[in-house]
């Protein structure tokens, strides 16, 4: 394509920030509408997680195999084939009439979110204009999209026509745009030898790094488990728990967590991330007790209240565990820190959903989602008092450009 018609530096970064925004965002749009399809294909809570999963399951093999690949072929290239992806996952969903087809939207929609997400925080930190530009768009875009995507989806299928449909159509409309924006972006990596060499699965962290990291996964595992539980059955708790049959709640539920997440970690950029993380814990836990109790007094407006609080330590340990990652590791042993870190993170994020599932299948939703609960409070104790530790032998430095 002639250089005239490429997008500038400042065009692209912001049309692949808004692409960032966008794929999260059809990521999270299946959650509201999984009571829609719990009621339609007669399936138990233990089916719901395993279609929420099997997602989670797929981005992480995804994320191992192609995580280096545009390293080697460039950015362009494996951004549009994710895209490609993407597009084909909101096909199946339009045209989902049973479990099997679901299952199959969120494998493919799943390997297309791992290679995007694998993509997209490089290709932004290349075009950036500013280097701590691409580190405050990475750190929030996620979030973001989690909770707009959510939020969007629960009020069409609330509001709108068509709610299993509608939404497809969308983010199909949205994604086409998107295809057409990256196809136009400049070139920033020249091609190299290596791609079939670096699709071989490589997880593992370096040594000198391990005492640091094994600090942080407690906050890790209580952050993304307690994200796994609201993107799966967040909605079914509001509806069992609470009875309320509204839609837009249950979209809500999941934009409390994660837009209060997201504009949390943008409050706190240029802070010492180490120095969040015993913070980060203290409110997490904080959130989630308060959050039971509004599950244990039947009082919507108190859990609701708890799903803030959360939401800022959610935000704030996504910004403290990352933050504080990329200031102990060297450059050249990010790569291998952060694959570990992510597979750590989206386990967490779907095997104690799907454990969830099983048990609320055959224990019921309430002391299922009270047990969760306290297991999160727990780690999160736990990590305020490693998080401690964890700031007392960090370098006192602020995020890493």
């Amino acid at each position: 394509m002639p250089a005239r018609l490429r997008l500038s530096p400042p065009v692209a970064f912001a049309a692949v920030a808004a692409t960032f925004v966008w794929f999260l965002a059809a990521s999270s749009a299946p959650s509201p509408l999984y009571v829609v399809y719990q009621e339609r294909f007669a399936f138990t809570e233990f089916t719901l997680t395993a279609v929420f999963a099997v997602y989670v399951l797929a981005l992480i093999a995804a994320l191992l195999v192609v995580g280096a690949l545009s390293d080697h072929v460039g950015r362009r290239p494996v951004l549009l084939a994710a895209i490609a992806l993407e597009i084909a996952s909101l096909v199946l969903f339009l045209v989902a009439d049973g479990v099997g087809w679901l299952l199959a939207a969120r494998i493919v929609q799943g390997v297309a979110t791992g290679a995007a997400t694998a993509t997209l925080p490089a290709t932004l930190v290349d075009l950036a204009p500013r280097p701590a530009r691409a580190g405050l768009v990475n750190g929030t875009a996620p979030l973001t999209g989690l909770g707009l995507g959510a939020l969007g989806c629960g009020a069409l299928v609330e509001f709108a026509p068509a709610p299993t449909r509608l939404v497809w159509v969308l983010l199909l409309g949205g994604l086409l745009v998107a295809a057409l924006r990256v196809a136009l972006i400049p070139d920033t990596i020249e091609r190299r030898p290596g791609a079939l060499a670096s699709l071989r699965p490589r997880v593992g962290v370096p040594p000198r790094l391990r005492p640091g990291f094994a600090g942080i996964v407690p906050i890790l595992l209580a952050s993304w488990s307690l994200g796994g539980l609201y993107m799966s059955l967040g909605p079914s708790v509001v509806i069992e728990l609470f009875g309320v049959r509204n839609h837009m709640v249950g979209g809500l539920v999941v934009a409390a967590l994660c837009l209060t997440g997201a504009l949390t970690a943008f409050l706190l950029r240029g802070r010492v991330p180490a120095r969040v993380l015993t913070p980060a814990a203290a409110l997490l836990a904080l959130g989630t007790l308060v959050t039971l109790a509004g599950a244990v007094s039947g009082l919507l407006v108190v859990a609701t209240a708890g799903t803030f609080v959360a939401g800022v330590g959610f935000g704030s340990a996504s910004f403290a565990t990352f933050g504080t990652l990329s200031a102990l590791a060297g450059p050249h042993e990010r790569g291998e820190l952060f694959a570990a870190t992510y597979t750590l993170a989206y386990l967490a994020f779907s095997v104690p959903a799907m454990i969830a599932g099983v048990a609320a299948t055959a224990g019921g939703l309430r002391p299922t989602a009270l047990v969760y609960g306290g297991v999160v409070v727990m780690l999160a104790a736990v990590a305020t008092v490693l998080g401690r530790r964890v700031a007392a032998t960090a370098a006192p430095e602020r995020v890493p450009a």
